[in-house]
Protein backbone atom coordinates (compact mmCIF):
# COMPACT_ATOMS: atom_id res chain seq x y z
CA UNK A 1 0.00 0.00 0.00
CA UNK A 2 1.15 3.49 -1.01
CA UNK A 3 0.54 6.79 0.32
CA UNK A 4 0.63 10.08 -1.29
CA UNK A 5 0.74 13.84 -0.19
CA UNK A 6 -1.43 16.19 -2.25
CA UNK A 7 0.21 19.02 -0.87
CA UNK A 8 3.51 20.81 0.48
CA UNK A 9 3.88 21.27 4.26
CA UNK A 10 3.27 25.27 5.12
CA UNK A 11 6.89 26.79 6.33
CA UNK A 12 6.88 28.94 8.90
CA UNK A 13 6.68 32.70 8.07
CA UNK A 14 8.80 35.19 8.75
CA UNK A 15 7.00 38.00 10.85
CA UNK A 16 7.23 41.23 8.30
CA UNK A 17 9.45 43.29 10.74
CA UNK A 18 12.27 41.00 10.23
CA UNK A 19 11.88 40.51 7.10
CA UNK A 20 12.48 44.65 6.37
CA UNK A 21 15.34 44.58 8.33
CA UNK A 22 16.58 41.87 6.50
CA UNK A 23 15.83 43.92 3.11
CA UNK A 24 17.19 47.04 4.63
CA UNK A 25 20.25 45.25 5.55
CA UNK A 26 21.13 43.77 1.79
CA UNK A 27 20.04 46.90 -0.20
CA UNK A 28 22.55 49.02 2.24
CA UNK A 29 25.15 46.09 1.59
CA UNK A 30 24.34 46.67 -2.42
CA UNK A 31 24.79 50.68 -1.57
CA UNK A 32 28.03 50.17 0.04
CA UNK A 33 29.83 47.90 -2.42
CA UNK A 34 28.26 50.42 -5.36
CA UNK A 35 29.61 53.17 -3.67
CA UNK A 36 33.39 51.99 -3.12
CA UNK A 37 33.43 50.45 -6.45
CA UNK A 38 32.67 53.84 -7.58
CA UNK A 39 35.18 55.30 -5.44
CA UNK A 40 37.80 53.01 -6.80
CA UNK A 41 37.40 54.44 -10.20
CA UNK A 42 37.48 58.17 -9.65
CA UNK A 43 40.80 57.59 -7.68
CA UNK A 44 41.95 55.76 -10.89
CA UNK A 45 40.63 58.78 -13.03
CA UNK A 46 42.29 60.81 -10.70
CA UNK A 47 45.74 59.18 -11.12
CA UNK A 48 45.86 59.44 -15.12
CA UNK A 49 47.32 62.95 -16.74
CA UNK A 50 45.47 65.51 -18.20
CA UNK A 51 46.59 63.87 -21.71
CA UNK A 52 45.12 60.71 -20.87
CA UNK A 53 41.70 62.54 -19.18
CA UNK A 54 41.53 64.44 -22.73
CA UNK A 55 41.84 60.90 -24.48
CA UNK A 56 38.80 58.89 -23.35
CA UNK A 57 37.17 63.02 -22.81
CA UNK A 58 36.77 64.13 -19.25
CA UNK A 59 38.08 66.84 -17.70
CA UNK A 60 39.78 66.75 -14.33
CA UNK A 61 36.77 68.66 -12.76
CA UNK A 62 34.13 66.51 -14.01
CA UNK A 63 35.82 63.11 -12.94
CA UNK A 64 33.28 62.43 -9.99
CA UNK A 65 30.00 63.83 -12.20
CA UNK A 66 31.36 61.08 -15.20
CA UNK A 67 31.59 58.21 -12.71
CA UNK A 68 28.33 58.89 -10.91
CA UNK A 69 26.41 60.03 -14.57
CA UNK A 70 23.91 57.48 -14.06
CA UNK A 71 22.75 58.64 -10.44
CA UNK A 72 23.31 62.62 -11.23
CA UNK A 73 21.71 64.50 -13.41
CA UNK A 74 23.85 67.95 -13.68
Amino acid sequence: MAFIIAHAPRLPTVPAGISAFFSGLAQGIATYIDRHSRVAEVERLEALSDAELAKIGVRRDRIVYHVFSDRFWI
